[in-house]
């Protein structure tokens, strides 16, 4: 039946799937972080060979979503609360200088881009849907360095969104039950505002009170759900 079923596909794109489903499953925490990834068992769910299951991991361990362990055996990759300091550290830095550049720089078409982007982030939250949501925020922010015209920094900015996904989800988690939902769409609006009117030093400071925003929940529901808080607590001594 498997290589019935493998015969019909291209046979460059047997891996995709796999690849897709995994990544949305990961991405949106349906697998938990450190769940086995068990090649044989994948390749059963999927009706493949073990080869384009092989494949999918592969690139999955090239977004760091999977780890490999010395015993060949893959997991998805753990969330390692001990460096989410230096995360939000390097996250902060991207999202300023990144907004501080589109403030400088975007254009009357840029600004269109970022309102719509905006306009999609909004359409994502009422629907509920988590990797919507994270989805759209990407492509909010994404628009905005887009326009701030420095490839190198908006593709050092997308890596450290895209290692932030999952994160991402536990902190709509927190919204949604805190009902405080509405503070993402405000602090959006706020930016392309800042953005529109050239305000670089307005742009920083909004950017800078975002990822703190997204730090302190992101902690919070670790600290309700997760983490001692102890451990929670050295957390943010260290930032």
């Amino acid at each position: 039946m498997s290589s019935e079923i493998e015969g019909k596909r291209p046979k460059g794109s047997r891996w995709k799937n796999v690849y897709e489903t995994l990544r949305t499953e990961i991405l949106s925490l349906a697998l938990p972080p450190g769940q086995l990834l068990d090649e044989t068992t994948l390749a059963e769910r999927f009706d493949l060979s073990r080869q384009p299951v092989r494949e999918a991991l592969i690139r999955l361990a090239g977004e760091e979503l999977v780890v490999t362990l010395p015993n060949r055996s893959t997991i998805v990759a753990p969330i390692d609360i001990a460096t989410f300091p230096k995360y939000v550290e390097a996250l902060d830095v991207a999202q300023r200088i990144n907004t501080r550049l589109a403030a400088e720089l975007r254009s009357e078409a840029d600004l269109k881009i970022i309102a719509r982007r905006q306009r999609e982030f909004v359409a994502a939250v009422k629907s509920g849907d988590h990797l919507a949501m994270s989805e759209a925020n990407k492509r909010f922010h994404m628009a905005v360095a887009s326009a701030g015209r420095n490839p190198y920094l908006a593709s050092f900015y997308e890596r450290l969104l895209d290692q932030g996904r999952r994160m991402l989800h536990m902190h709509f988690e927190f919204l949604k039950r805190t009902q405080n939902g509405y503070l993402l769409t405000d602090e959006h609006d706020q930016m392309l505002a800042a953005i529109k009117a050239k305000d670089v030093e307005q742009a920083d400071a909004l950017a800078h009170a975002h990822t703190r925003q997204f730090r302190d929940n992101f902690i919070d529901f670790m600290k309700e759900n997760y983490t001692s808080d102890v451990a929670l607590n050295q957390i943010r001594a260290a930032e």
